[in-house]
């Protein structure tokens, strides 16, 4: 089964949200099928709970995330990913070992996927690691300058904050799900309306 590692700094933030969300949206498009995610930080607050604005925050989108453990980034944990999802890009650059070709920050990767041809309309999951390899050599290619990678840290900000990391997470992490695996009908039909 495919998988995808959600990274940030202290993986009681932003990676929460991400994963949640995007697991969220992964199950709605491929039921069981859909990729395993799961999230890590940098410097995670290892065995820590997401912070409670994260928690609130994701809740108010739909999302449980109280049971969030968070874990420090291994190499094991990167090596094992098919995708290597960072927030920033102090998250994909600042990583001992360096990460690979399978680590970008979320609107990186978003915005290379845009630049290639779309998937088929049938594409599922095992179409992940293809799709992660043509962005990557996109990237080489400098398909996309480098700008505005980052999800912004909420850390110590008010609950105002928190909406506003995961609204845009949300947002971000819907177009990757169609950017990784094509339109569907319903998005077609969201479209028109």
């Amino acid at each position: 089964m495919t998988s995808i590692l959600v990274i940030c700094t202290g993986n009681i933030c932003r990676s929460p949200i991400s994963e949640g969300l995007l697991r969220d949206a992964l199950e709605r498009r491929f039921g069981g099928a859909a990729p395993n995610v799961s999230s890590a930080g940098t410097s995670g607050l290892e065995g820590a709970g997401a912070m409670p604005e994260s928690v609130q925050a994701a809740s108010e989108l739909g999302i449980d995330i109280t049971g969030h453990v968070a874990r420090r980034l291994t190499a094991t944990m990167a090596s094992e990913a098919d995708l290597l999802l960072c927030m920033a890009r102090d998250h994909r650059d600042g990583f001992a070992p360096p990460l690979d070709g399978r680590a970008f920050t979320l609107k990186e990767l978003v915005r290379l996927l845009q630049t290639l041809p779309a998937p088929a309309a049938d594409a599922g999951p095992e179409t992940l690691t293809e799709r992660i390899a043509a962005a990557d050599r996109a990237r080489r290619s400098g398909a996309v300058a480098a700008y505005d990678e980052d999800i912004a840290d909420p850390l110590g900000q008010p609950i105002e904050a928190y909406r506003a990391i995961a609204w845009e997470i949300e947002t971000w992490n819907e177009q990757l799900v169609t950017a990784l695996f094509g339109a569907t009908a319903a998005d077609d039909v969201a479209e028109v309306t």
